[in-house]
């Protein structure tokens, strides 16, 4: 026998998961008003080298030298390790910008051996060119979503669905603007993954909503709502554990080319993960979404007498 699936009052505490969403929606959009992104190379254009360092580094020293041997604009940070340092400068057109400091650091340290990791140059036309394509790209996603949902199922549920997503990818993009994380290529790139991923997770839970419409003739849509969600939770649980464990390690030992990728997925897996449960639900019930909304239209008699 089939064990009898627990239902959960996911529905019960609707309201105040509105509220939070709210908030979360609130601050996000507050701090990317008054902070804005810190966009990486790749938008705002210049140059970037990474030099390797045997021993921890000492920020303060290497600003000094590098302004010294006239780089004034010139910003020193680690990543990851106190041996990994990141130096970005303002736009130049030396490609052997990379070997210059280099044997610029070199000399200041004779006791280690430095290396040079990553030698980057982006210029601001470009950049400007590719932040615009970027968020050109990311609408157009949301609105080919929007028109494929609305096939799929209903515009309701098109709209929900959109709806979430947006909700998502503010709350990613809040969380790069209020920590000041490097936003790049790759981080685009994972909001876009963000998307299909949360979309994903909605449209499953979207088609069990739309079954029990039509299966409990007699329940409510809030019961219908419990009763989808309950019956895919653990799908959405299990997928959620396993990503987060992969994207967990490429945080921790993948390295600074794809730690923002890493970053930006994970809070966006959080986030899907949450949405597809209290916001994609929750505004189906905004939207008053019931059954007649789902059932499909009568067959005609003369197609019901053609049963053998």
């Amino acid at each position: 026998m089939s064990k009898t699936q627990k239902i959960y009052n996911f529905m019960g505490p609707r309201k105040i998961m509105a509220a939070f969403s709210i908030i979360l929606l609130l601050i996000s959009v507050g701090s990317l008003a008054v902070n804005g992104l810190k966009f990486g190379l790749d938008f705002t254009g210049g140059s970037l080298v990474e030099i390797g360092y045997e021993q921890p580094a000492e920020l303060g020293k290497i600003r000094q030298s590098l302004e010294d041997a006239g780089y004034p604009d010139v910003t020193v940070q680690t990543f990851g390790a106190a041996t990994d340092v990141l130096i970005r400068l303002g736009e130049t057109h030396d490609p052997k910008l990379g070997d210059t400091i280099l044997a610029k650091l070199q000399a200041d340290e004779a006791d280690q051996s430095l290396e040079l990791r990553r030698n980057e140059f982006v210029g601001s036309q470009v950049g400007e060119e590719l932040r615009e394509q970027g968020g050109l790209g990311m609408l157009l996603a949301l609105a080919m979503i929007m028109l494929y949902l609305a096939f799929r199922f209903q515009l309701k549920f098109s709209v929900g669905a959109v709806l979430a997503l947006v909700h998502d990818v503010t709350i990613v993009l809040g969380l790069f603007s209020i920590l000041q994380l490097e936003f790049d290529l790759t981080v685009l790139a994972a909001v876009l993954a963000v998307i299909g991923y949360s979309l994903n997770d909605t449209i499953v839970v979207y088609d069990r909503i739309r079954e029990n419409f039509r299966v409990m003739r007699t329940g409510t849509p809030v019961e219908v709502m419990n009763n989808s969600l309950s019956q895919t939770l653990s799908r959405t649980l299990m997928t959620s554990f396993t990503t987060i464990l992969v994207l967990m390690a490429l945080a921790i030992f993948g390295g600074s080319t794809i730690h923002g990728f890493a970053i930006a997925l994970l809070a966006g897996i959080g986030v899907g993960t949450y949405s597809s449960i209290y916001v994609a639900a929750n505004l189906l019930l905004l939207l008053k979404v019931d059954r007649e909304d789902l059932i499909p239209p009568p067959k005609e008699e003369t197609e019901v007498d053609e049963m053998p």
